[in-house]
């Protein structure tokens, strides 16, 4: 189907509402069709190395499908029902894509980021009551297998811990090494634990149960974004299929090749690029465990985009920016688009990248308490280059402000809180923490995703910052963003991210951590007096620029803001107890559920405690002593 704007957009769904198009009803009805559509043709493709001749295996349409039915049948044998959760503690794998398909399948699969901590993992896992996890066998290099062991102490509800051997993806002499220099396997839980691949083995090759009768909650994903501690998103079989039909409608076929170096246990790999592939018929390539954090994947991407002879590159903004300091070193003639999401891209990055390759960006937006697809800029239409596009088909966006009367609808290009109502919205249901969906949706149906932006008068969707990110200086607001993109202006800086830092005086003052290219040189000062010139509003100017080696990032390669808020609030903190010359220092900054980021103060000798309290009473964030 065409789609080069909002008009099409608005056709496409004319034709026929959603409900009753003709869409497989579940995600076994998706994978069955186009495994017997394309029984031969690649599925998926991994490389547990970033070489661009290191081993790679692939599996069919037909072998993907039968290990996702073996793998369903394997949890069912585990006693998971169609309301008993799977979670995966796992990187980039093809037994990763088999066990979210699988799991979704058999029950409620719930892969979970393998790089938070033990202690979070285990709280997600009794939020969602899991009874299996899939992970991975202690390996050198990873300490996924003793952080999952830890978790899953703390989870009584984990009965059975299934895992994966990655040396299996190796080839001597490295195959032959591992066994000697493994990790001890970590004991010590409560659950059963079973070696993935055997048991998969052994199961029959078709579903041994009934797939489900209709439309269901099938997935688990926790929220990955800027905000702190995860919450759980509900997904249905609706919503996901929903995923994987955009993407076949207007971006894929079964003759595409799909890049794609971002985790599985995000929604943006998962429902928007497995999900198409497994519509389409189209085949995606993961390589190594991390994506794009991978050992050597930065330097070997255009080659092993000519190995794979993709068509398609799936990034993200900090992915192109690491791109665009390194040549381009091979052939991308087969290369049409590439599609980033995240994060809307500066206009200089953007600019940049289809310089150098030739390859055109298509830019996305979709969150994870929408399962994901909002919109996107039209892959044969006008792309407005700082926008996030238009909404798809069957995609509702609402620009919304609230008044002393209520939610009132915004003009044409009035700033006010997205809204979104399509099928991947579980209106009412997004999370499974039923306290966390009030005050969620507008309308009873319209999902507040919390983002700033505007519409403008030819149906382009703006984002101009997050609600809750907003730096308020003595009640006046001021947009982050405007203080990234100014820093992006300037030659050295590749990665920006503004916040507020604790001020006795305004509440907040604006300041900044940024990122170098390779080779970068400018200092703090020289940025703060690039702000003086490049942010207009002098509210604005940040008050503090810090050059970071790295900032740090969420695992799709967003700025995690919390950390940089903690780290303002002890620099901040301890200068004003240095200044007054009390013998105390924050030693810590955690995020509490109730009160958000607290300070731990630890004492460095006697320490007068009406003056302290005097000194960092003057601050809104709280702090108490540390134990």
């Amino acid at each position: 189907m065409t789609f080069t704007s909002r008009q099409d957009a608005l056709a496409i769904q004319d034709e026929m509402p959603w409900e009753t198009r003709e869409t497989p009803a579940t995600l076994y009805q998706m994978l069955s069709q186009t495994a017997r559509a394309f029984p031969d043709r690649p599925a998926l493709s991994y490389q547990l190395l970033s070489g661009t001749t290191d081993k790679a295996v692939t599996l069919t349409w037909q072998q993907f499908n039968d290990q996702c039915c073996q793998a369903a049948n394997l949890f069912r044998s585990l006693k998971i029902g169609e309301g008993d959760v799977v979670a995966l503690v796992l990187p980039n794998t093809i037994e990763t894509a088999v066990a979210i398909i699988g799991g979704a399948i058999a029950g409620i699969v719930n892969p979970i980021n393998p790089l938070l901590e033990p202690e979070q993992i285990a709280a997600i896992l009794r939020e969602t009551g899991a009874k299996v996890v899939v992970t991975l066998k202690a390996f050198p290099k990873t300490d996924i297998a003793q952080k999952t062991a830890e978790a899953v102490r703390h989870a009584p509800k984990v009965h059975t811990v299934l895992e994966i051997d990655l040396n299996r993806y190796l080839t001597p002499p490295k195959s032959w090494i591992v066994p000697l220099v493994r990790p001890k396997n970590p004991t010590g839980h409560h659950a059963t634990l079973m070696d993935f691949n055997k048991a998969l083995a052994a199961q029959p090759k078709a579903l041994t149960f009934p797939d489900s009768t209709g439309d269901r909650i099938a997935a688990y994903f926790h929220t990955g974004g800027t905000t702190g501690m995860p919450k759980v998103a509900q997904h249905r079989y609706s919503g996901i299929v929903y995923n994987g039909w955009l993407g076949h409608t207007l971006l894929f076929t079964e003759q595409d090749n799909v890049m794609c170096p971002l985790p599985l246990f995000h929604v943006f790999a998962c429902h928007v690029i497995l999900m198409a592939c497994i519509k389409s018929g189209a085949h995606v390539v993961f390589p190594t465990p991390a994506g794009y954090r991978g050992e050597g994947v930065f330097d070997n991407f255009w080659k092993l985009c000519a190995r794979w002879e993709i068509t398609f590159i799936i990034t993200v903004p900090t992915a192109v920016s690491a791109l665009m300091q390194r040549k381009v070193d091979a052939d991308l003639s087969t290369v049409k688009n590439a599609f980033s999401g995240s994060a809307p891209m500066p206009l200089e990055l953007f600019n940049r990248f289809e310089s150098a390759t030739g390859i055109k960006v298509i830019e996305g937006y979709g969150l994870t308490e929408a399962t994901c697809l909002v919109s996107c800029n039209p892959p044969e239409g006008e792309k407005k280059v700082g926008s996030v596009g238009v909404p798809f088909p069957y995609t509702d966006v609402r620009i919304i402000k609230e008044t002393p009367h209520g939610p009132v609808d915004c003009e044409v290009d009035e700033l006010g809180e997205i809204c979104v109502s399509n099928p991947g919205v579980y209106a009412g249901n997004t999370y499974t923490e039923t306290e966390k969906n009030k005050k969620l949706y507008h309308y009873d149906k319209y999902l507040r995703t919390g983002d700033l932006g505007r519409v403008d008068a030819d149906g382009y969707l703006w984002i101009t910052g997050r609600a809750k990110d907003l730096i308020i200086r003595g009640g006046h607001n001021i947009d982050p963003a405007e203080i990234e993109e100014a820093l992006m202006a300037h030659p050295d800086v590749a990665m920006a991210g503004a916040i507020g830092q604790p001020d006795a005086h305004a509440g907040e003052m604006p300041c900044a951590y940024v990122e170098l290219v390779a080779g970068g040189t400018a200092t703090g000062a020289e940025l703060l007096e690039h702000c003086k010139v490049h942010v207009h509003e002098r509210a604005a100017q940040p008050k503090y620029v810090e050059v970071l080696d790295e900032l740090p990032k969420t695992a799709v390669g967003k700025v995690f803001k919390p950390d940089l808020r903690k780290r303002a609030i002890t620099r901040v903190y301890n200068a004003a107890l240095e200044e007054a010359g009390i013998a105390a220092r924050v030693t810590l900054v955690v995020d509490d559920k109730k009160r958000g980021l607290v300070a731990k103060v630890s004492r460095e000798g006697e320490v007068d405690e009406d003056g302290l309290g005097h000194v960092l009473g003057a601050f809104v964030r709280p702090w108490e002593w540390a134990e």
